[in-house]
């Protein structure tokens, strides 16, 4: 017999489809083995302990398990999924993200609340240190801010730290942003991230491979971990410790033939230990963001020619430094002004606080980091 394709599962079959993906133990693998091996995966859950166990793979605890599986399960999950303003994805659905099917190991259904056309968007994975250091926060934003201006999606694990700058900035930055959670739908985790989680499930998405309500464990962080990475072309690691999970999120993104990206700092600093590490290892530095946006050819690049548009010289100078610090004789060619007058705004923008200036005239955007300065 033959399998059904998940996507042409409707009503009960995609529900008993759901209860066998959940039972503990039952990946991408063993579940194509018992629904080539039982047509259905309604077949499959009745099939008897001993039909499975002549399944390739299936062993006497793994059919112990099937055989013993809650059948309204899958159902249960649906609708509590559904409850909560969310949808369940299946590998054969169309909004399933292609980028997933073909990773090692990938997720046999997923979970998802918010808007899952990012899922198909040009992305990039942002991470790093759980206890980040400032420098760290102030790239992480400036990296998340920029990406998400040039109209790519940022991906990250809804984690402290890093993590949440990384969304924080996105969304400020008016962009979109996807959190993989360690957990299922309807669980904060950390509680510290209530409010972004509300706000990354109102304007972003929110996705899991986890059952909602299913609490975190030690091992849902590095599976989580390879979803991150699977979803964008590019991770990019801010700041990580030897050790660090974000290290397992590049080890991931190396694995499935990802780029991966690493933000250099000081040799002394214990949060930058891993992204020296993997630039020593062959990682490509960022060190400004057209590093990060020339793998995606699509995407334009900061530049007076792409960002300095719009009437008003005020707004046109915040375009101009969306790419970085720049001197003032490079803001006037900019605006096609006289450097007094570009002087001029850049005083008006420094005193509503939108605006630094430092040393040699040079001037930033708060919140962009010196490392990601133009070259």
């Amino acid at each position: 017999m033959t399998s059904e394709e998940p996507g042409a599962l409707r009503g009960t079959a995609r529900d008993a489809y759901l209860a066998l993906a959940m039972v503990p133990g039952i990946g991408a693998a063993r579940l194509g083995a018992l629904l080539h091996a039982f047509g259905t995966a309604e077949a499959a859950l009745g099939g008897g302990s001993a039909r499975l166990q002549r399944v390739p793979g299936i062993g006497a605890a793994a059919a112990s398990a099937i055989a013993s599986a809650d059948r309204h399960a899958g159902r249960r999950a649906r609708e509590r999924c559904e409850a909560l303003g969310g949808r369940v994805l299946l590998p054969g659905d169309r909004g399933f993200p292609g980028r997933l099917r073909t990773i090692p190991d990938p997720p046999v259904a997923l979970f998802a609340l918010g808007a899952p056309a990012l899922l198909v968007a040009p992305s990039v994975a942002v991470v790093g240190s759980r206890d980040p250091s400032p420098y760290g926060r102030e790239v992480c934003a400036a990296v998340s801010a920029g990406a998400a201006e040039a109209g790519l999606v940022v991906v990250s694990g809804m984690a402290r730290g890093l993590d949440a700058v990384a969304h924080g900035a996105a969304l400020e930055a008016g962009g979109t942003t996807v959190g993989i959670l360690g957990n299922g739908l309807g669980v904060i985790y950390p509680a510290a991230n209530r409010a972004l989680y509300a706000a990354v499930a109102e304007h972003g998405l929110l996705l899991t491979e986890l059952p909602p309500g299913e609490r975190p464990h030690a091992g849902s962080f590095p599976q989580r971990n390879r979803l991150i990475a699977g979803l964008a072309a590019a991770t990019v690691v801010v700041e990580a410790a030897a050790g660090s999970g974000a290290l397992i999120t590049a080890g991931h993104a190396l694995e499935q033939g990802r780029e991966v990206l690493a933000v250099p700092g000081p040799v002394t600093s214990r949060t930058s230990v891993g992204t020296n590490r993997l630039l020593r290892d062959g990682a490509r530095p960022l060190l400004e963001m057209t590093d990060l946006l020339e793998l995606y050819p699509g995407v334009p690049r900061p530049g007076p020619e792409v960002e300095a548009t719009g009437r008003d010289p005020r707004h046109r100078l915040l375009a101009l430094l969306r790419g970085g610090p720049r001197h003032v004789d490079q803001l006037a060619r900019g605006l096609a002004a006289s450097s007094s007058d570009t002087l001029a705004l850049l005083g008006g923008l420094e005193i509503e606080g939108t605006v630094e200036q430092r040393p040699g005239l040079v001037f930033a955007r708060r919140g962009t980091a010196a490392v990601l300065s133009p070259t």
